[in-house]
């Protein structure tokens, strides 16, 4: 590839990255870009410390290149910062790491020659060219000032990134620990899911079931000698099989609603603030429907709400919020009752912050005591199918 066409690749690169951030983010591109830019002055000075850019007098010395001509000289010095400048286009993030560490390997350099060699040696070899050019005092404070220089590039650029990443990685073990945390409650919110569905078929429409074949049997035997009496335990049956039918419908609807799944969360909302025992109002704005699971998982943690509301609140109104807004789907419970709610008083609120948990949901309660209380549920996700529903 052509030293143009590598320019070309790393101004392609910059302009991208610029675009796929953010204004903050592209204008810290820049600074760095900039302090990357640092390169390249800082080769020149290593070229001009050893002697790049001129050939010795002396009989026997060479220069950094070897050359044997001013002009050959001057043009390994161009092709070298050629070379820096299109490393810095193309990594303009890591090229003011080698700039500080130069500086200060060049401090260390000069100030080892100034304190390890008098005055009066001379080398003529590329490597003392500033040795025997510059002034043994100034040696020291070239060296200090290389130094300095060196630390303050660095702090910018190797530090900030040294920070960053610690940062990054204390985020990411946070997230791996919260992940892990959330896995566990979703297993244990599925199992005890799945107990209680057990617990009411068991003890509601399978008993009932149960109890139906039973009369049924006895129904049977009773036809032919008690026509009367087999009419009133069929009778019995159907009063028996339309309350384990309205059980089932009921565990069901317990299980995904079914206005939930043909309607979306807005009208399911709604359909709980209908049912509300006191007077609520339902105000949804989306401009489509979450995934299932997200959908299914707001809902319930805004009926669990509710019912709080309705046994425990003292209140006499309450409203429901809904919205979508940066990639959250928040919706927000207010009643004007008594307050003092407090997720962590072993209350339903617990569980829904468990379940919420799973989704990286927030669950956040402002319940002062003489209310009003305010439950706020958020959950990252995207919408579909666009759709407007507000009431």
């Amino acid at each position: 590839m052509s030293l143009a066409g590598l320019l070309a690749c790393g101004a392609i690169r910059f302009v991208t990255a610029g675009r796929a951030a953010t204004p903050f983010d592209r204008l810290l591109h820049v600074v760095r870009v900039g302090w990357g830019a640092a390169l390249i002055p800082v080769t020149a000075t290593y070229l001009a410390v050893f002697g790049a850019y001129s050939l010795a007098l002396t009989p026997g010395r060479a220069n950094l290149f070897s050359a044997t001509t001013v002009a050959g000289s001057l043009l390994c010095s161009l092709i070298t910062v050629l070379m820096v400048a299109v490393y810095t286009a193309l990594l303009p993030w890591t090229a003011a790491y080698p700039a500080a560490v130069g500086l200060v390997a060049l401090g260390l350099y000069e100030l080892y020659v100034s304190v390890v060699f008098p005055p009066n040696v001379y080398f003529y070899e590329w490597y003392g060219w500033s040795r025997d050019a510059v002034s043994h005092s100034l040696l020291p404070v070239l060296a200090l000032t290389s130094v300095a220089a060196g630390a303050a590039l660095s702090w910018p650029t190797i530090v900030a990134d040294v920070r960053a990443y610690r940062r990054r990685n204390t985020t990411l073990t946070a997230r791996v620990q919260r992940l892990t945390a959330t896995r566990i409650e979703a297993v244990d919110v599925a199992a005890a899911e799945l107990r209680r569905i057990e617990r009411d078929l068991h003890d509601g429409a399978q008993a009932r079931l149960v109890a139906l074949g039973i009369n049924l049997r006895a129904a049977q035997k009773l036809v032919k000698d008690s026509p009367d009496a087999a009419a009133a335990v069929i009778a019995e049956c159907q009063v028996a099989s339309s309350k384990a039918l309205a059980e089932l419908r009921a565990l069901v609807r317990g299980i995904y609603p079914p206005v939930l799944a043909d309607r979306g969360i807005a009208d399911a909302v709604k359909a709980l603030a209908l049912d509300c025992p006191i007077p609520t109002v339902a105000t949804i704005a989306l401009a489509g429907r979450p995934p299932a699971p997200v959908e299914s998982t707001v809902y319930f943690a805004v009926a669990e709400a509710l019912n709080n509301v309705a046994k425990h609140a003292e209140a006499t109104r309450a409203e429901v919020t809904m919205e979508h807004r940066a990639g959250m789907l928040r919706a927000e419970v207010t009643d004007d009752g008594m307050g003092g709610a407090n997720p962590e008083a072993g209350t339903g609120l617990l569980g829904l912050e468990r379940r919420l948990g799973v989704f990286d949901g927030i669950l956040t309660v402002i319940s002062p005591v003489g209310g009003p209380t305010i439950v706020i549920i958020e959950v990252p996700c995207e919408l579909s199918s666009p759709k407007i529903s507000i009431s």
